[in-house]
């Protein structure tokens, strides 16, 4: 993997000076890379990683497991672009296994997310199949630990 795409993956706050320091290489060079991989898609926005469990209202996540009956000629992009368009919808993945689409959904309440998936996703023409599982805490997000080990009362010893 790209070293470059590694350290901003993992903190896309560093500067091109610190990347340019931490990589042995010209800021220029740096400038230029992340430039190009901006410009051809491969970087499609910067995001800090919050604990929404710390913020009052944040509202709930859920992970739904939903079975499509893909589309001839189209297999599941069809779907996935109609799915992607809602609000609601954080994540859209394409799954190997027992279900064939992964979805991150946010709401205000779980009714909010319920009737979402009830009168919205489980009706679309293709949709066979939903299973709803609601976020309880976030442990870690993204390769951030988001456990606070003193609010916690468990001090870290190294």
């Amino acid at each position: 993997m790209d070293k470059l795409l590694q350290l901003l993956s993992e903190n896309s706050s560093l500067t091109t000076a610190q990347l340019s320091l931490m990589l042995g290489e010209p800021e220029d060079y740096i400038k230029a890379q992340i430039a190009e991989y901006e410009n051809s898609g491969v970087i499609r926005g910067y995001q800090a990683v919050v604990n929404w469990d710390e913020v009052p209202d944040a509202g709930v996540m859920a992970m739904i497991e939903l079975k499509v009956a893909p589309q001839l000629q189209k297999g599941f992009d069809e779907i996935a672009e109609r799915i992607l368009e809602y609000d609601e919808v954080e994540s859209v993945y394409l799954m190997a296994g027992s279900y064939d689409l992964l979805l991150t959904v946010k709401g205000k309440t779980i009714q909010d997310v319920s009737s979402f998936v009830a009168k919205r996703l489980a009706a679309m023409n293709g949709i066979l199949s939903t299973a709803t599982h609601f976020m309880l805490k976030r442990y870690k997000e993204k390769g951030v630990s988001l456990i606070d080990a003193k609010k916690d009362g468990r001090e870290m010893i190294f």
